[in-house]
């Protein structure tokens, strides 16, 4: 049952767990060995030997140093405080090392002489701290030291981070801590985690040792000086406090003296092999020893040293005859990949043909490390020694100017892990022949004719730069020959020039990375602005014809209807245009509307009468001219509405403003009824009857005084009221009439008689 928990054996002595677990080997000598640790628990140690057994604990076997009683290692995990003797003290070298109050001490020492320059053990640390809040405030304190024995030297702690000065601890090497309550009843805000990558993890009723939680195995190793004898301790002790015990295991066999060809040279390790290099590996002990080399476990060589070319798992065993003590050394070496590469040649264009110009090497920084974005362009270098020694980069590679014809200039390139090789460039001047175009001229197509205007230079000024020569060539184009060489502020491929008229700007022609050749374009700007171009209107009457037209001596005419002369007859209404053309080529349109009129066919006269000065006439018409109205014939106004006419008969007509004739006489009759009559004899206005009456329709006429009596009646064939009721004079007075037509319409009114 107990099988998946280590076994722990405190009754040997501390010679027996040196001598016998922990060095265990005919090539080491151990000797002073001295053991502390807990005497106050009867019958039982704080130092032991463990074993695994069947369980998974990552050591088979080797020996436990604890704060407490040894056997209380072993597992399953319970959570308890521990605690050892408040009489046991601590240690005083560990209190210096590590700066703390140690109490409950546990500790091994001796001295030892190494074969090699190279020392090592592997342990694992394991403690109760890893509770609560603890690891973020506490830690049990432990040291492996080391020192030249014989000496007054400060000890050395070797049971640190790897390559750090920091102490291994649960404060030092812990998981997140969250939040909760202490066994107390105090919150905690817990903690960050700490350095997890050496954290094993936290252990429980299934763990094979007794303790919280636990580090992965780590190894305590130092360099030392063959032959030298230095003193060893092994300490481990609780910190202020005895409770919350640790212990470190420490693997059976590992203290020894091994051979070190130093950190693995891989990839892994950022530091493989470089391609074509090689590597020496050098125990470093001598000729006379047997040697066996092997790579990947196949033996490859018994020589005192061993040359890699090769990736693999390479190893050593040296055996240092006549005795039998055999030493080990091992590494895993990898090699980069091949840095592959090109020499080139950059081409640049010389602007004054002095045989310099300025070189932009950036242009090359694919090509010589052949398009691998894997690989690292290290700069540019005037000289081999330079780049292959990394000093003196050019500063500005990208405006380099070179200091002789067909300079070489040397990249540095690298791969990830530092690895170099040397590409060359050669600087050349080009000295193709580009021929110089004719003026490239446009005309200035904008209202406004300042002699400014946009070229499309990929569509007017490439095809006639690139004619004749090589296929596959660029053009880039730029204000001045300084900017061409340089290749700064290149122009857009839509450009409007900035001098009027007439701007020389530079044509950059390039293959690939290199210069094939810049020469000058002139561009001109053409300006056409013929006078009385503006947009006209024109007035043309139906069944007429006129005639549009625009100055001659021009190069060339086209009417949107097709015709090609300066003037066209039309009798169409519409929108014409006409484009000239001058001697440039350069256009100018002129646009006619033409606007058709006629006379105007007048169809009714809507009359408003009977309303004294309220009386009215709306004349109502067909016709697309514009025009004005008249009832006489003489006096015209613009509106077809006639008011405050007075009673008559009239002629309306419509005349058309843009000359193209009258319409036809409408007759208009507007009717009304006397306001007063005076029938005294005189033979002026003695009867009272409305005007023109022969014109309206049917009608009766009912008069009646201001008491509603009637008095007379009348219709068209009357010839008016005589101011008499049944042969009597009517008083002066106002009198009412009703007019009832036969359509139905009904006029009501008063009138006065005067005498």
């Amino acid at each position: 049952m107990n099988a998946q928990y280590i076994t722990i054996d405190d009754q040997k002595t501390p010679q027996q767990l040196i001598e016998d677990v922990l060095v265990n080997s005919t090539c080491a000598a151990v000797t002073n060995i001295t053991g502390i640790g807990d005497t106050y628990t009867p019958g039982k140690k704080s130092f032991a030997y463990f074993n695994s057994g069947t369980s998974n604990f990552p050591f088979k076997e080797g020996i436990i140093l604890s704060t407490s009683t040894s056997t209380e290692g072993i597992g399953p995990y319970f959570s308890n405080e521990g605690g050892g003797s408040e009489n046991w003290v601590g240690d005083n070298d560990l209190n210096q090392i590590l700066g703390i109050s140690s109490v409950n001490a546990t500790s091994f020492e001796f001295d030892f002489v190494p074969l090699t320059d190279f020392l090592s053990f592997n342990y694992i640390f394991a403690s109760n701290e890893y509770q609560y809040f603890y690891p973020c405030e506490y830690s049990d304190g432990f040291a492996f030291l080391i020192k030249e024995a014989g000496t007054a030297d400060p000890y050395k702690n070797l049971a640190v981070l790897p390559n750090t000065n920091t102490p291994v601890s649960s404060l030092n090497v812990r998981p997140k801590i969250e939040p909760g309550t202490a066994p107390n009843g105090d919150k905690y805000p817990g903690c960050s985690e700490v350095n997890i990558d050496y954290f094993n993890g936290l252990n429980n009723n299934t763990s094979p040792i007794n303790y919280a939680g636990q580090t992965i195995v780590m190894t305590a190793q130092t360099d030392v000086v063959a032959g030298k004898k230095y003193h060893i301790k092994l300490v481990i002790a609780d910190d202020k406090n005895r409770y919350y015990d640790s212990a470190v295991f420490l693997q059976a066999g590992s203290f020894a003296s091994k051979i070190d060809f130093g950190p693995n040279k891989t990839t892994a390790n950022d530091d493989p092999l470089c391609f074509g290099d090689s590597y020496l590996l050098d125990p470093k002990l001598s000729p006379a020893y047997s040697y066996k080399w092997f790579k990947d476990n196949v033996e490859v060589a018994t020589t005192p040293t061993y040359t890699v070319t090769q990736t693999g798992n390479y190893k050593v065993e040296v055996t240092l005859t006549p005795s039998s003590c055999s030493l080990e050394g091992e590494i895993k070496i990898d090699i980069a990949p091949e840095i592959l590469f090109t020499n080139t040649t950059l081409v640049q264009c010389d602007d004054n043909a002095d045989g310099t110009t300025i070189f932009n090497l950036n242009k090359v920084n694919n090509i010589v490390k052949n398009n691998n974005a894997a690989i690292l362009n290290e700069g540019y270098y005037e000289s081999q020694a330079n780049a292959e020694n990394k000093i003196n980069k050019i500063a500005n590679p990208e405006s380099y100017t070179n200091k002789t014809a067909n300079q070489i200039i040397y990249a540095r390139l690298e791969n990830e892990f530092g690895c170099f090789k040397i590409s060359q460039v050669t600087l050349q001047i080009a000295n193709n022949s580009i021929t110089n175009p004719n003026p490239i001229s446009t005309c200035d197509g904008d209202e406004i004719q300042d002699g400014l205007y946009q070229f499309d230079l990929n569509a007017e000024v490439t095809p006639k730069i690139t004619a004749g020569l090589p296929n596959g060539l660029t053009v880039f184009y730029y204000t001045t020959a300084n900017d061409a060489v340089t290749e700064t502020n290149a122009l857009p491929n839509i450009f409007k020039n900035t001098s009027a008229f007439n701007q020389t700007i530079y044509a950059r022609v390039i293959n690939g990375p290199d210069c094939y050749g810049i020469i000058p374009v002139n561009l001109v700007v053409n300006t056409f602005d013929p006078p009385n171009f503006e947009d006209e209107s024109a007035i043309i009457c139906k069944n007429d014809q006129i005639t549009l037209s625009v100055a001659t001596g021009f190069s060339s005419y086209l009417w949107n209807n097709g015709e090609t002369t300066n003037s066209i007859l039309i009798n169409v209404p519409g929108d014409y245009s006409v484009t000239v053309t001058d001697m440039n080529g350069c256009e100018k349109t002129k646009k006619f509307k033409i606007i058709l009129s006629e006379p105007a066919a007048i169809t009714e006269a809507v009359v408003k009468d009977f309303s004294g000065n309220d009386n009215s006439v709306l004349i109502q018409y067909n016709g697309v001219g514009n025009y004005e109205f008249s009832l006489d014939g003489e006096v015209f106004q613009n509106e077809p509405l006639f008011q405050n006419v007075l009673p008559g008969i009239y002629n309306a007509i419509a005349r058309d403003k843009n000359g193209c004739g009258l319409s036809n006489s409408f007759v208009v009759y507007v009717l009304d009824y006397p306001r007063f009559f005076t029938p005294n004899g005189d033979g002026f206005n003695d009867l009272w009857f409305i005007q023109n009456s022969n014109i309206l329709p049917d009608y009766t006429i009912q008069i009646f005084d201001r008491y509603g009596k009637f008095i007379k009646q009348m219709n068209q064939n009357s010839s008016g009221w005589n101011g008499l009721f049944n042969g009597q004079q009517l008083p002066s007075d106002d009198y009412w009439f009703t007019l009832l037509f036969a359509d139905g319409r009904n006029v009501k009114g008063h009138f006065s008689l005067k005498r």
